[in-house]
């Protein structure tokens, strides 16, 4: 139930051209004890008022000229399509034009001449009813709000355990973790180059850590070695690709099928020339071929056991060389175009 404090709290709007109506409804609800009541003879305040007080109660009078009350009734509908528009209608008007405001959106009438007791238990009805309305609202609203929360910090661990298992593999070949780090965020900035959206761009920026997660498998005197493999050695550290795309099949997850085409695309090549199944131009995924990109820029600008760190000019020349052939020419154009964020990022080692 609600309180009598709240309903002779609430905000009272009414709206009617003939000032001495006004006096006396104002004055019937005041000595009952309401206190926040706000008048008007201009009906086109109306929808002004109602947006800076947002009644629990609006007193309408149905004839008035410049704007009739159907007119008001039409604005403050299209204003809150799927509210409750508490609408007591002020009426002398015959049962036609009451079954028409019936349907535009009153809830109840009060009729002229006014008796002093209608018009209290009226108005404490339809108070009651908008006041428990917006209670129920606001708790549902407070519901959802806990549903969203919870189901967002679900969402958030899981996205943490794969994205510390990303982690896990990354360690096991570079030592420290920090190239998943600056590849996904080449990876974002290039998807933001080439038309992906906002959340488009957040989606690669999540998934894109895991396109090396099948080096798990791959044995540490392989992986590891200090020197050039032995070509059944790279053979071995290929299936990395197809490792990790089995590891992360058979999800309806879209964060988990962009992880997929990623692990199992990010090593094919433009010309056809890469693995695991040599595929090659547009045949290959727009993110794996992005995050090809994106992948071998950091390697070559990153120690590794078998190679020393190249400088940032010397790896972006090294991309430019390879455009067409390793990788999608116009993907190395906006690589090229972005290359000043780049650079910041390539810094923070």
């Amino acid at each position: 139930m609600i309180s009598d404090e709240k309903i002779f709290a609430a905000n009272i709007l009414a709206i009617d051209d003939n000032i001495l109506n006004l006096q006396i409804l104002k004055k019937i609800l005041s000595n009952a004890g309401f206190i926040n009541i706000t008048t008007t003879t201009d009906p086109t305040q109306a929808l002004g008022l109602y947006k800076e007080i947002r009644p629990d109660l609006i007193l309408l009078d149905l004839n008035m000229p410049k704007m009739d009350g159907f007119a008001i009734m039409l604005q403050l509908t299209v204003l809150n399509p799927d509210d409750y528009l508490p609408l007591l209608i002020l009426t002398g008007e015959d049962e036609s034009i009451r079954y028409k405001a019936l349907q535009s959106g009153a809830k109840d009438f009060l009729h002229k001449p006014y008796e002093h007791l209608d018009v209290l238990l009226k108005s404490r009805n339809i108070i009651e009813v908008r006041l428990l309305y917006n209670q129920i609202k606001n708790h549902n609203a407070s519901l959802e709000d806990q549903v969203n929360d919870r189901i967002k910090e679900i969402r958030d661990t899981r996205l943490e355990a794969i994205q510390r298992l990303a982690v896990a593999a990354e360690l096991r070949d570079s030592g420290t973790g920090k190239h998943i780090y600056r590849m996904s965020r080449y990876c974002q900035l290039l998807a933001r180059a080439v038309g992906y959206s906002k959340e488009q761009g957040e989606l690669v920026l999540t998934t894109a850590p895991l396109h090396d997660i099948g080096k798990i498998a791959i044995p540490d005197r392989i992986l590891l070695k200090p020197a050039k493999l032995e070509p059944h050695e790279f053979e071995i550290v290929k299936t990395h690709t197809t490792l990790g795309a089995k590891m992360l099949s058979g999800s309806d997850s879209v964060f988990l099928k962009m992880a997929e085409t990623i692990a199992l695309t990010h090593h094919e090549k433009w010309d056809g020339k890469g693995y695991p199944y040599g595929i090659r131009g547009e045949d290959i995924p727009l993110i794996g071929r992005i995050c090809a990109v994106a992948d071998v820029f950091d390697a070559l600008s990153s120690i590794r056991p078998y190679k020393p760190a190249w400088t940032f000019e010397k790896t972006m020349a090294e991309i430019l060389y390879l455009k067409g052939t390793h990788f999608d020419p116009k993907l190395v154009e906006a690589f090229e175009d972005i290359s000043k964020a780049v650079k910041e990022i390539h810094d923070q080692r």
